[in-house]
């Protein structure tokens, strides 16, 4: 069967505008300095994530789809991200922001004339303009990590967006019975899907169920109360570690003053708000939670198939509430508000047994380690997936606020260090079903 390539094109150029749109807000909000500034160590100079968005954009669309000259080889190595590692970045031979600027735009003018040319068959790499959505997605995962940067800038605010949506009134079921049984994980027909969302694979999980919506800022809160950093038993060893090492009391970003817990958001200080879903934990915060609260954290099986199948049909969905793309109906995405909605919010976008946000607002922590699936080949580069496999890295899902649509489904997987707190990462908790539970199913 003969694809019609011309959706494909305008979609690619739809999301590259996108991203590039976006990546001038966060590049453009903010004098010189503060973009060749290391605003923290864990994260790049906010020049180096433009260039290397640009360079990126290069090699994979200019050099290696359109077959052109080279235009900065000279630089390749030094926006390599795994030659350098963040912390060295701002000793590098950076190009100054107006030159990086100048370079990424000539980069896409030139891009936008392969992408009106390019036949989009013919290999996996342009099936379907799959590079150019590679790139996009690219771009788009700069932008929330430049997001995170400006989340650690010191200093006035300089990003403003609108207040999300209030969640509507009414009480909610805590949690929400998943029913166990089979349901195909991953994806083989999402034309966009990286590698590691591939191939498509039946699992099988127990029944179990699943909290209604992520954990809030008010449930944490009592966890922090009930003193739940003071306590081992709620710990893995590494993470009672961490909170030795690092004197972890509460969130990053958080603190307290007199009995009232504040926060920072992007330059603004503010009574941390109870009713949105918690914020900035790291897996070991997470996972300690879970079990002060009897509960565990759920596995990325149990998290895709609470997100994309629907027991009434037994279909297995793009999203939970159906295969169009995202609205804002649907989910809080794309940086259109710069900061969750209350927990309950976006019941257009629940799946059909109910359970809430489980696409943007908090990316959320997993039990599982980054692992391939079985039939894993990695494309087009193993740098993207390979290299992080194993068991340092623990799975994320369903994307935050700060993620754009083109890189968020729900056969999406992230990962990161379990001790990662400047991520926009919260998470929901579950439990074993028990025999009971299967009774009724």
């Amino acid at each position: 069967m003969t694809i019609d390539p011309e959706p494909f094109r305008e979609r690619a150029a739809a999301a590259l505008l996108a991203a590039r749109d976006r990546t001038r807000l966060l590049t453009g909000c903010v004098e010189d300095p503060d973009l060749v500034a290391q605003h923290s160590p864990l994260m790049s100079p906010l020049v180096w994530d433009l260039t290397h968005i640009g360079n990126q954009e290069e090699q994979w669309l200019l050099r290696t789809v359109g077959g052109r000259d080279a235009l900065r080889p000279d630089i390749d190595s030094v926006y390599d991200a795994f030659e350098h590692p963040r912390a060295e970045r701002p000793a590098l031979p950076l190009l100054p922001p107006t030159e990086a600027r100048d370079y990424v735009a000539e980069v896409r003018g030139r891009v936008l004339d392969v992408l009106e040319r390019a036949e989009l068959h013919g290999g996996p790499l342009l099936s379907a303009g799959f590079a150019f959505g590679m790139i996009a997605q690219h771009e788009q995962q700069h932008d929330e990590t430049m997001l995170i940067t400006h989340q650690l800038r010191k200093g006035p605010p300089v990003l403003t967006a609108p207040e999300p949506p209030p969640a509507p009134t009414g009480p909610l079921p805590s949690e929400v019975l998943v029913p166990g049984g089979p349901f195909l994980m991953g994806t083989s027909t999402e034309p966009w899907a990286l590698d590691n969302e591939r191939p498509a694979h039946r699992r099988t999980v127990s029944s179990f169920f699943l909290d209604t919506t992520p954990v809030s800022n008010g449930a944490y809160q009592r966890f922090i109360e009930d003193g739940g950093y003071d306590d081992p038993r709620w710990w893995a060893p590494e993470g009672w570690a961490q909170v030795g090492e690092h004197r972890l009391r509460a969130p990053l970003f958080w603190r307290l003053e007199g009995r009232q817990w504040l926060r920072r958001r992007f330059g603004v200080t503010e009574p941390v708000p109870p009713d949105e879903p918690v914020l900035h934990v790291s897996w070991y915060e997470a996972d300690a939670y879970a079990r002060w609260a009897g509960r565990r954290l759920p596995t990325e099986a149990e998290w895709e198939k609470a997100a994309r199948h629907d027991p009434a049909s037994g279909r297995d969905r793009r999203y939970p509430w159906g295969d169009a793309d995202p609205s804002p109906e649907h989910a809080n995405l794309g940086q259109r508000h710069l900061r969750p909605a209350p927990v309950g919010s976006y019941p257009d976008g629940a799946s059909p047994l109910g359970v809430h946000q489980l696409i943007g607002d908090v990316w959320e922590w997993t039990a599982s380690d980054f692992l391939p699936y079985p039939g894993f080949a990695a494309f087009p580069y193993r740098e993207y997936s390979e290299v992080f496999f194993g068991s340092a890295h623990k799975v994320l899902r369903g994307g935050s606020f700060a993620v754009d649509p083109v890189a968020c489904r729900g056969t999406f997987r992230n990962w990161d260090l379990p001790v990662r707190r400047q991520i926009f990462a919260g998470f929901r908790t579950a439990r074993d079903a028990g025999p009971a539970a299967e009774d009724v199913i």
